[in-house]
């Protein structure tokens, strides 16, 4: 099994020490915006053996919203809000741009960037570029998308945000794959183009496919090096979408069993061996503690007490 550190932390998680959160301890605060943080965390996991560094991504969180977060368990009408929704996330691209330029080898994933909210032919020179200039470390984790208001303040079409994204792809694809490159469908057009740098990964960037729901597991059969079924706490219910990404995979001419299974959770012994148990071959850990040194403590605990019994 591989290994990733999830750096944000909910900004006002009280932990155990007094109560207190992380916005109370100034210049020495786990803020996913200090570079500080940003640097002194990554470079720490990487020399602790981690695999992989990952951001998630919203562009926006409205104040007000009445979607419902999919990774949360409810009881009836009971609405509980992101736990996220307040945290200052970082455009995740630009924040894994500063981590590749703090580090020599642990791979650059987002968990997971809503690909319909971006322009796909831009995208796709964002991403050649970060890969040429990380040495080949970039790993998109994509999703859909669960928040319609935060679609419907970029001005972007919610309902057909699935049929998107599988063109994004494809576009995306197309330009990395070919010198000069044509796309044309629905959502997206273009002839004849050059888009440079590639990715200097042989066929582009792997793409991690999140979602848990059919048509995110065919999405991942379909496109993915790997597929994230999985948000946290949900390894007893979260595979029943397994058999349609495997039969996606076969249709589409591909191996499922090279398609990577990553989730994200607590360093928790018991949740890993569950993971473990079904399947999971990457998983991403989240260190919350409220400065920087305490969050690279726990980083080293994991490493030591956790990684070494499933790697």
């Amino acid at each position: 099994m591989k290994f990733g550190a999830y750096l944000i932390n909910p900004p006002n998680l009280p932990y155990a020490a007094g109560g207190r959160s992380a916005s109370d301890f100034g210049d020495e605060a786990a803020s996913v915006t200090s570079p500080g943080y940003l640097r002194e965390c990554a470079r720490h996991a990487e020399e602790l053996g981690f695999d992989s560094i990952w951001f998630p991504d919203h562009v926006v969180i409205p104040a007000s919203y009445s979607s419902r977060y999919p990774y949360q368990e409810y009881e009836g009408d009971e609405y509980r809000r992101y736990p996220y929704d307040e945290a200052a996330f970082p455009e995740p691209m630009t924040a894994l741009a500063y981590v590749a330029g703090a580090t020599d080898r642990i791979k650059l994933r987002t968990g997971v960037l809503i690909l319909p909210e971006r322009n796909p032919v831009l995208f796709a020179k964002e991403l050649g570029t970060l890969d040429a200039l990380s040495g080949g470390r970039v790993e998109l984790g994509i999703g859909i998308g669960w928040l319609r208001e935060e679609f419907e303040a970029l001005g972007i079409s919610w309902p057909n945000r699935g049929r998107r994204c599988d063109e994004y792809i494809e576009a995306m694809q197309e330009i990395w794959n070919n010198e000069v490159a044509s796309y044309h469908g629905e959502f997206v057009s273009f002839s004849e183009i050059r888009c440079d740098p590639k990715p200097v990964q042989p066929g582009g960037i792997p793409l991690i496919v999140g979602g848990h729901t059919k048509a995110a597991a065919i999405r991942a059969g379909r496109y993915g090096a790997g597929y994230l079924p999985l948000g946290y706490h949900q390894a007893s219910d979260g595979f029943e979408f397994m058999d349609a990404m495997r039969e996606a995979a076969e249709q589409a001419g591909r191996d499922p069993d090279t398609i990577e299974l990553s989730a994200g959770g607590a360093p928790d012994p018991d949740y890993l061996e569950q993971l473990a148990e079904a399947g999971i071959d990457h998983v991403f850990l989240q260190a919350w503690q409220p400065t920087i040194e305490a969050v690279k403590d726990g980083l080293q605990q994991i490493a030591e007490d956790i990684i070494p019994k499933f790697r």
